[in-house]
């Protein structure tokens, strides 16, 4: 079955952890908008302003499959996990694996809101005093939280697995990856103190990137760098 992702081109976002499960698996997907002639962007569009489609999207990104479009990250992660092989096979462990997700998407919304902390519709500059203040409550005292909390589970695995979830690679570990890359682009200094406290997280993340799959993307031009534009944004005087 071939995939169809719509997210707004020229970032990762949101998108990107879709994309890294797609990628694992060699999915037959197509990333729409980043077709040429903007003819994508159109398709995209039409989709969000047609409110006679069911189930329609409040915001990509979103997942078209045959007639069903799916929004949401985790929920479209959720879908995809079973049918890409990146997902347990008990129901309790799906919706443990689902949980997690949406931690990391709670973590994703606090990331985001350090440079844009008043209004997503201001530029960065127009908030940088305020993106300063909460950088540093930020960056002291949230990432280690959340990290804190990603190692806690993994150590909760054997000590052998590198997995989120027991033995077995998931969406989420793929997921994580992706936090700790960006992060890494977003705070480099700051990360570079902490990943000492997190090595479970560190070996996750360089497993990951040595995976056949997801090395040939990482190298490819499908994988777009960060920028400034994105979620994960370097800016030094927030790097505290």
């Amino acid at each position: 079955m071939r995939y169809e992702l719509y997210y707004w081109p020229g970032i990762q976002g949101r998108g990107e952890f879709i994309r890294l499960a797609l990628e694992e698996a060699r999915a037959d997907y197509v990333d729409v908008v980043r077709q040429p002639r903007r003819k994508g962007m159109a398709a995209m569009m039409h989709i969000l302003e047609n409110t006679r489609i069911n189930y329609l999207p409040f915001a990509p990104p979103f997942l078209k499959t045959g007639n069903l479009i799916i929004a949401q990250t985790a929920n479209i992660l959720l879908y995809l996990g079973p049918r890409l092989g990146l997902a347990p096979k008990t129901e309790t462990k799906r919706l443990w694996a689902h949980q997690l997700q949406l931690t990391i998407a709670d973590f994703v919304v606090e990331i985001h809101d350090v440079h844009h902390p008043i209004s997503g519709n201001l530029y960065y500059h127009q908030q940088k005093r305020e993106a300063k203040r909460l950088a540093g409550y930020f960056t002291q005292k949230r990432i280690p939280k959340f990290l804190d909390y990603f190692e806690s589970v993994l150590n909760g695995n054997p000590k052998n697995s590198n997995c989120m979830l027991g033995r077995s690679l998931s969406y989420v570990d793929l997921s994580v990856f992706q936090v700790i890359a960006g992060l890494r682009y977003a705070f480099p200094k700051k990360i570079k103190k902490l990943e000492l406290k997190f090595p479970r997280l560190v070996r996750l993340h360089d497993k990951i990137a040595s995976r056949p799959n997801i090395a040939a993307y990482l190298a490819s031009d499908r994988r777009l760098p960060f920028n400034n534009n994105d979620i994960f944004r370097h800016y030094p005087e927030l790097d505290i």
